[in-house]
């Protein structure tokens, strides 16, 4: 190791909120927006407010399917009305007369002059529905759904930055939006840097040769950045050698908003991002006091930001789950991008405290409690793959059985 890396090494680890905090401050929303239609809008990112151009319900309607009455007709249980008429969803009453009932279904116009429903199960139907008797005295406005009780005419519906889910695509649908107005993608050039990384389908496991090992990392990066609506350039896998990481460097950054890398980033004498990176463009931030994710790096070359991740795949996967998911987020618009949190019971003890803050892989069990992985190495892939969240565990803090903790689940993370 060079004078210059160990003094690197040396200097203190900056705290992962701060960290956090520094990245979202470079995130300013990218220019360019995309017109969708609401059917495809699911996951994107809303760039202007939706407002309705009408009340919904647009009238009085009802919730039940029954009988439409005057109150004043219906003052004790037994009353019996003529059925007048017969609404439908969709279809349109007149003016309810005094002395009769409508026949109503869930959903139609209440007629003008009603002002309760009486549900059909508490009526009975007569003379083959021309009567009805009307078994309960209703409430005044039972049943009745308002006009504009849901949504006001003029109300904005949904905010700029609301990153779009099926509900919304919902409520912008019933307020007329055919097309929504939405951020565009980000563009993210993926790739992974090592001598040691082969591709699954190229060698048979029978084949490997001493210390090579399948890129994993490539395949859960490029998953979790579609899932973040981003459009990915794969460049693949990168050879340890200064000269071809500053070549993958210079070709990424040509039209991406965002270089994501894995490995590399750590302090050996083959790990070139660092200075890599550094020929091109500038280095802003690289380590962090957390476990594990601590060599995770950020700068920027020309006009992309670069972000560098941890080989170990443990690490990898989290601190993209707590770093560059919200800054992909933030460039989108969305201004929310913190993981909630849940508190929940361990059931599990932890006793050896450490420097750093760290994220422990668990899973809840029957009873209700949080299991722990039993092995916490940062290269046990197979721990993400069990548990369902992280244990958000503070610097030197051991925990005990039965302790409450701070519970990320990963759909919070990776969604």
């Amino acid at each position: 190791m060079t004078t210059q890396a160990k003094s690197q090494a040396r200097a203190p680890l900056k705290p992962l909120d701060e960290a956090l905090a520094d990245l979202l401050a470079q995130a300013a929303p990218l220019s360019g927006t995309d017109t969708v239609s609401t059917f495809d809008a699911d996951g994107r990112v809303l760039a202007q407010p939706a407002i309705s151009p009408l009340q919904v319900p647009p009238q009085d309607n009802s919730s039940m399917d029954g009988y439409a009455v005057r109150r004043a007709d219906v003052t004790a249980a037994g009353v019996e009305l003529p059925v007048a008429q017969r609404i439908a969803a969709g279809g349109c009453g007149t003016p309810l007369a005094a002395g009769t009932a409508a026949r109503i279904f869930t959903g139609a116009p209440v007629p003008e002059g009603a002002d309760a429903i009486v549900m059909q199960e508490d009526c009975e139907a007569l003379d083959g529905g021309a009567r009805v008797r009307v078994n309960a005295v209703p409430a005044a406005g039972q049943w009745i759904r308002r006009a504009g009780e849901d949504i006001a005419l003029g109300a904005q519906v949904l905010a700029a930055g609301t990153r779009l889910t099926p509900a919304e695509l919902g409520l912008a649908a019933s307020i007329g939006l055919a097309s929504l107005q939405v951020a565009r993608r980000p563009r993210v050039a993926l790739f992974s840097t090592g001598d040691e990384l082969v591709m699954p389908g190229e060698v048979p496991p029978a084949q490997m040769k001493p210390g090579a090992i399948y890129n994993s990392n490539r395949f859960f990066l490029r998953a979790m950045l579609l899932r973040l609506g981003c459009e990915v350039s794969d460049l693949g896998i990168v050879p340890d050698r200064r000269e071809a990481t500053v070549a993958a460097l210079r070709e990424a950054a040509q039209g991406n908003d965002l270089i994501l890398t894995s490995g590399g980033v750590s302090v050996g004498e083959e790990d070139h991002i660092k200075p890599a990176v550094e020929s091109l463009g500038r280095l802003d931030l690289w380590q962090i006091a957390m476990k594990p994710g601590k060599p995770f790096a950020y700068g920027r070359i020309g006009g992309a930001h670069f972000m560098g991740l941890p080989g170990n795949p443990v690490s990898s996967f989290v601190t993209f789950g707590l770093l560059v998911r919200p800054f992909l987020l933030r460039l989108q618009g969305v201004r929310d991008v913190a993981p909630k949190a849940i508190a929940a019971s361990a059931g599990f003890d932890w006793p050896r405290a450490d420097k750093r803050r760290e994220f422990l892989r668990v899973r809840h069990a029957a009873d209700g409690t949080l299991e722990l992985f039993a092995n916490q190495s940062s290269g046990v892939l197979t721990s993400a793959a069990w548990a369902d969240g992280v244990v958000d565990n503070p610097a030197g803090q051991t925990i005990a059985r039965g302790n409450r903790v701070r519970f990320l689940p990963f759909v919070e993370l990776l969604s």
